[in-house]
């Protein structure tokens, strides 16, 4: 009997063995597989034209992805889809109808234009792939943290190996290589999705469990994106969102000091010659072109209210001059971020796409109600970092894939707390 015993003991640890290592091997799975499609969700590689094959597959991922939005139609409806999927369509078909009449081409060819906002496909399609895959929390984390690992690991290996001859010294305004020299000295373009959620994560780690290793990783991590990266708009509102979140976030031992250091870090920065340089309204500074593009977007728009509601629509990118040939300079909406959207969506469409960052922000909130973790305080912060940077950079037109991504995230919690409910309340 006691033979049989320890016969049946064994047989059953063995089989736990071989639930365990099955578990690990799924877990492992379900990383790579995130790890491998989150960067063309993210939007990565999405304007880096020195690696063709690349910056070709993220141009198509929006429509290869789109099957995998067919379980999102199957489950239980997700929070906000309506509202995505209604403001997608606005966005696509009324400036590229809008279009016909202000700048005399096709409605087919207008619809060529839209190219840019087919990321926001990515709130279904990447909330599909969650619902498929079924990761934990601490998976979809992993993802996310590899990537940031990758983004300043490469960063600082440009940074430390690349001859100078890889720095694209002269090249055409618009363009933005990977590695130039210019008035900043040495910078590297590099997309700083996944590295400025790794900071704001650890930021939220830091004012919940203060860490001496986590503030050392943060502090490294600033000082690459400052002295590395080099682009203003990031980092002032890098430097912006970690005092907001100081600001409100802290608990009330904590705030102080919290908000005194990333303060004084604040103007640190602001004293370092590039950064302060984007307050400079000298012709060295580019401001000049900034202020005519503004000044002729909004002649164009005139005293039509209909012109400033709905926009004069999206001038197709078939056309190699652009709206160029229609005001004889370069002219970039981008530059004047939101008039730019006002111009192309109107004020219309640029209250979509801000009631796309409120409910994101809002159902970010409600989540952490109940699932809260550093990570998920960083993707919130990510968020709002999208607002305040704004201003300066449109990420809602040129990256809407970001806040897809984050907002699918959430919708996948919020799915995941509702299922865990119902089955709760089943249980007698």
């Amino acid at each position: 009997m006691k033979g049989i015993v320890l016969t049946a003991m064994a047989s059953g640890h063995a089989d736990m063995n071989g639930v365990s290592s099955i578990e690990d091997t799924g877990r492992v799975r379900r990383i790579m597989v995130l790890a491998l499609l989150l960067p063309l969700f993210g939007q990565v590689m999405h304007y880096m034209k020195d690696l063709p094959p690349l910056w070709a597959l993220s141009k198509a991922f929006p429509v290869l992805s789109l099957p995998l939005a067919l379980p999102v139609l199957l489950s239980r409806r997700p929070p906000f889809l309506l509202q995505w999927l209604g403001v997608f369509i606005w966005l696509v078909l009324a400036p590229s109808f809008i279009a016909i009449f202000t700048f005399d081409q096709t409605f087919f060819l207008g619809l060529t234009a839209q190219v840019k906002i087919l990321p926001m496909l990515y709130a279904f399609s990447f909330l599909g792939l969650l619902l498929v895959l079924r990761p934990s929390m601490d998976e979809i984390r992993t993802a996310f943290l590899i990537w940031a690992i990758v983004t300043f690991g490469v960063l600082l290996a440009l940074w430390a190996f690349a001859p100078q001859s890889w720095y694209t010294t002269g090249y055409e305004f618009g363009d933005a290589p990977l590695l130039s020299a210019d008035d900043r000295g040495n910078r590297i373009r590099m997309p700083m999705y996944f590295g400025v959620i790794a900071i704001l994560t650890a930021f939220r780690s830091q004012l919940m469990r203060p860490q001496l290793s986590t503030a050392v990783v943060l502090v490294l991590a600033l000082a690459v994106l400052v002295g590395v990266v080099k682009t203003r708009a990031t980092v002032l509102a890098t430097a912006a969102t970690l005092l907001t979140v100081a600001l409100i976030a802290a608990s009330p031992r904590t705030r102080i000091a919290a908000f005194c250091l990333a303060g004084i870090g604040a103007i640190l920065v602001l004293q370092i010659p590039y950064v302060s340089s984007a307050f400079d309204t000298s012709s060295a500074s580019g401001f000049d072109l900034r202020w005519t593009t503004v000044v002729k977007a909004m002649t164009f728009l005139g005293d039509s209210p209909l012109r400033w509601f709905f926009g004069v629509g999206t001038i197709t990118p078939l056309d190699s001059a652009g709206l160029s040939r229609y005001f004889n300079h370069f002219f970039f909406l981008a530059d004047i971020s939101w008039l730019g959207i006002i111009f192309e969506y109107g004020v219309l469409g640029a209250m979509m796409m801000v009631s796309l960052l409120v409910t994101t922000l809002w159902l970010a909130v409600r989540v952490r109600r109940e699932l809260d973790s550093p990570f998920l305080a960083g993707l919130q912060d990510y968020v709002l970092f999208t607002l305040i940077i704004s201003p300066l950079y449109a990420t809602m037109t040129l990256q809407p894939g970001e806040i897809a991504v984050i907002m699918a995230t959430f919708s996948y919690c919020w799915l995941s707390l509702r299922q865990r409910g119902a089955t709760e309340e089943q249980v007698p």
